[in-house]
């Protein structure tokens, strides 16, 4: 009669065991698959803010109001962990993100303006899981959204600078682009024309 006990409490160790790592298992693939799930690269793209107009220099600064527009971003984006800021080597868009770059203590990376695809690979490997802001032009911002997402947004036209692309890549799947007006208005859809071809 002593040796009864025995095996019902082997009996019920290896259950509560077997439970056990049931569950853990349970918890492992949920958490790979809620992993794997989440949004993994969100990528913020604007075109500069305005600039002044100088018709001999190909470098011009941002006007008062697209001083106004950069100081905009960096109230919209001060909490939003941004760990990455990209611009291009011209004046207007550097300008257009170092309130932003000055807020968060983040470095500007200034990147040649004809190398959309080159920076879009940049951001997919180097980034990969972080938020990243990103300045360019009226033809390379649709450009790097494109790239990015799959999709097929025209050339900003000369007038707009109040137009944001807010792309979000997931590990698995295809890309989401969210676009947004943000700051004050702009002319909508006047000029075709681009400094940077």
């Amino acid at each position: 009669m002593d040796q009864t006990p025995e095996p019902r409490t082997r009996t019920r160790t290896i259950a509560v065991f077997s439970l056990l790592a049931l569950i853990l298992g349970a918890v492992v693939v949920f958490a790979y698959f809620s992993t794997f799930a989440r949004p993994v690269t969100t990528v913020i793209v604007v075109r500069h803010a305005e600039k002044n107009i100088e018709l001999n220099n190909p470098d011009p600064d941002l006007s008062p109001a697209g001083q106004v527009r950069a100081q905009e971003i960096a109230r919209m984006f001060d909490n939003s962990g941004v760990q990455a800021i990209y611009a291009t080597q011209y004046k207007r868009t550097q300008q257009t993100v170092a309130p932003l770059a000055s807020k968060l203590g983040v470095p500007v990376v200034s990147v040649e303006a004809k190398q959309s695809a080159e920076l879009a690979r940049r951001i997919l490997s180097n980034n990969r899981g972080q938020t990243v802001f990103v300045a360019g032009h009226n033809n390379t911002a649709p450009e790097i959204v494109n790239i990015l997402s799959g999709e097929n947004y025209p050339q900003i036209p000369e007038s707009e600078y109040d137009n944001m692309f807010i792309v979000t890549i997931y590990r698995f799947g295809k890309a989401r682009v969210l676009q947004i007006r943000y700051g004050a208005v702009s002319t909508q859809g006047v000029g075709t024309g681009t400094m940077i071809k």
